[in-house]
């Protein structure tokens, strides 16, 4: 499962891609991407995870998923504390509330 970019020497790749993260190689080492900490790869298609690109030598971009990740990020994580968070609303218990709030 590679995904190869070259461009002067620059290359990054998906490696493998588990039930539990991804795994990138960028510049001759390895990162893992867990769902739980980059949670927008989770349920993407095959293609879409594959297809990244290494922008100016320190930038990762997945242009079909629209995420960017600094390669600085990877290896300083404690550096970038804040983490997004999605906030999924139960579609059944969003419409009790209504309906409760309703009566």
């Amino acid at each position: 499962m590679k995904s190869l970019k070259r461009g002067k020497g620059i290359s990054a790749s998906v490696e493998n891609i588990t039930p539990f993260g991804i795994w990138v190689f960028v510049r001759d080492r390895e990162y893992f991407l867990s769902y739980r900490d980059y949670f927008y790869f989770k349920d993407q298609t095959l293609s879409s995870i594959q297809n990244v690109q290494l922008l100016h030598g320190y930038h990762l971009y997945w242009p079909e998923l629209d995420v960017d990740l600094e390669i600085d990020n990877l290896e300083n994580p404690q550096k970038y504390p804040l983490k997004s968070r999605i906030v999924r609303k139960h579609p059944t218990l969003h419409s009790t509330r209504r309906r409760i709030a309703a009566r």
